[in-house]
This record gives C-alpha cells, sequence and structure tokens, in this order.
C-alpha cells in the first residue's frame, strides 16, 4: 500500500478476552479480587520489609523492587481489562497504546533482569555466607537493582518506539485485550518484517540471557547444597530458593511461550490466555509463593499486626 495516502488512526479498539454477555460479570469480579489481592499482598511486602531492620538486607531489597514491579505490570494491563468487560466500548488512544506497550514491556523485561539479579544474590548467600555482605554491599545491590530498571526502560523504548512510527491506515480493531506489539503490528499498513525480527530477537535474546543466568546460579546452588550436610540447613537454603525459583518458571515460561513461538492462526488467542497468566494472575501469586516458606517474613508480618493493634 502506498503509505502516502493513507487516513491516520487516531485510536484503537480492543477486542477484549471475548466472554459471553452471561459471564462478564463473573469475569469483571474474578479479576478486580485478583487486582485487589495484587495490591494488597505486594503492598504489605512493601511496608513490612521497609518497617523491619531485619529485613533490611540485598535480598528484602530486591523483594521489594520486584513487589513494585509486579503492582506496576499489572496496573498497567488489569484495570483496563475489567473495566472493559463491563462497557460498551473498549476504546484507547493511540498514545494511550503505545504507553501501554511500553510500559507493558518496560516492567516486563525489568523483571525479568531482577530475576536474574535475585538467584545472583541467592546463590552468594548460600555458596558464600561470610562474604555474601562484602559481596553483596550496599553500592552492589544499588547498581544491579539500577542495571535492572535501565535494561528494562531501553528495551521498551525500542519497541514503543519502532510500533509508534508504523503507519496504521485502519481497520483498528486490537485483537487482545491490551495492546502489544504483536497484535498491533498485525494492523500496520506497511511491511513490519523488521519489527517481528526485532521483538523475536531482542525480547528472545532478553529472555534467554537472562533465563540461562538464573538457570546457571541455579546449578551453582544445587551444587552448594548437596555439600551442605544437616537436614535443618539444606531446609533453611531451599526455603530462600524455592520461592524465587517457583516465580522464575513461571514467569520464563509464559514469556517464551508468547515472545518465542512461531506464529498460527491460534497465536493470538493462546497469547490472550498467556497474558492473562502474566500480568493478572502471577503478580498476585508472586508474593504468596516467596512468603509459604520464608520464616522471616511470616515473623515481620506477625510483629507488625501486633503493632498496629
Amino acid at each position: 500500500m502506498n503509505v502516502s495516502n493513507y487516513t491516520s488512526v487516531t485510536e484503537f479498539v480492543l477486542a477484549g478476552l471475548g466472554v459471553k454477555d452471561d459471564l462478564k460479570v463473573m469475569f469483571f469480579l474474578s479479576f478486580l479480587l485478583l487486582y485487589l489481592l495484587t495490591l494488597a499482598t505486594n503492598l504489605s511486602i512493601m511496608i513490612i520489609t521497609i518497617s523491619d531492620l531485619n529485613l533490611h538486607t540485598p535480598m528484602y531489597f530486591f523483594l521489594w523492587n520486584l513487589a513494585f514491579l509486579d503492582i506496576c505490570y499489572s496496573s498497567v494491563v488489569v484495570p483496563k481489562m475489567f473495566t472493559d468487560l463491563i462497557s460498551q466500548e473498549k476504546v484507547i488512544s493511540f498514545y494511550g497504546c503505545m504507553l501501554q506497550v511500553h510500559c507493558f514491556h518496560f516492567f516486563g523485561s525489568t523483571e525479568a533482569v531482577l530475576f536474574s539479579v535475585m538467584s545472583y544474590d541467592r546463590y552468594v548467600a548460600i555458596a558464600h555466607p561470610l562474604r555474601y555482605s562484602i559481596i553483596i554491599n550496599y553500592n552492589v545491590c544499588c547498581g544491579l537493582t539500577l542495571c535492572s530498571w535501565v535494561i528494562g526502560f531501553f528495551h521498551a523504548l525500542l519497541h514503543s518506539i519502532m510500533t509508534s512510527r508504523l503507519p496504521f491506515c485502519g481497520p483498528n480493531v486490537v485483537k487482545h485485550f491490551f495492546c502489544d506489539v504483536k497484535p498491533l503490528l498485525s494492523l500496520a499498513c506497511t511491511d513490519v518484517s523488521l519489527n517481528f525480527k526485532l521483538l523475536v530477537r531482542v525480547t528472545g535474546t532478553l529472555t534467554v540471557v537472562t533465563l540461562m543466568l538464573t538457570v546457571l546460579s541455579y546449578i551453582f546452588i544445587s551444587k552448594f547444597l548437596i555439600k551442605i550436610k544437616t537436614s535443618q540447613g539444606r531446609k533453611r537454603a531451599l526455603s530462600t530458593c524455592s520461592g524465587h525459583f517457583t516465580v522464575v518458571t513461571l514467569q520464563y515460561g509464559m514469556a517464551i511461550f508468547t515472545y518465542m513461538r512461531p506464529t498460527t492462526k491460534y497465536s493470538l488467542d493462546q497469547d490472550r490466555a498467556a497474558a492473562i497468566m502474566f500480568s493478572a494472575i502471577t503478580p498476585a501469586l508472586n508474593p504468596i509463593l516467596y512468603t509459604l516458606r520464608n520464616k522471616d517474613i511470616k515473623k515481620a508480618f506477625k510483629k507488625f499486626l501486633k503493632i498496629s493493634r
């Protein structure tokens, strides 16, 4: 198509979840409860890790950042999703759509890098407990966290700029419940092969590299766990890693499934299911998984409740 004569799209219509009318109220309430659970659990972790001096360690500083990321990540998608369930017009402006693309990839990729940082932190804590405070000192802790946010920001900026510069001539119906790169590329009236290559290669590389670093840390962790002779010591070490490992498995599994598989006619439906998982469900599950076997947070939470009374 000759893009010099196209009519520019100023807003997009979100296709939504494709839920039948008689199920919309149930889905609305379910996602509203999930979002409130995400806010409540992650805010609780943020407040507890700040208020309890015993939790002023690198591990809980990283966990604070993860809780904050989960709130932001979920807030980019979920409120719009459950309000669209009960509204007639699921409209989002062009700039609002591009902002959603940027924020979704910003918080998501920052979280992926942070997972690698957290796994390295656990490796140092288990392999070098006596030198832990020297290796993961204040400057290193802040530097690794800042690095995670910077990488996430520029990764998202690449996709949001490349997508926003595409000509959209119509139709303007995004076959998703939020603005993401893949469904938007299908609406562009120009060649988008470069955008697809960037999506697969850049996002794929970031996902694979951070996953491999995380897996490598856990390989080294497992070697040191075998050397721990007492079952009590092994159990304590596992309690600090099990939650993180479960969260990483869920998050990376969904990211690889969404962005690294070939596109088929069923892709968008599968993407919706995956997106619900990592934007609505895992942010609510993450703090629960982290606290299930964490005695320090349980103790701090009980202490906080007593003070609040």
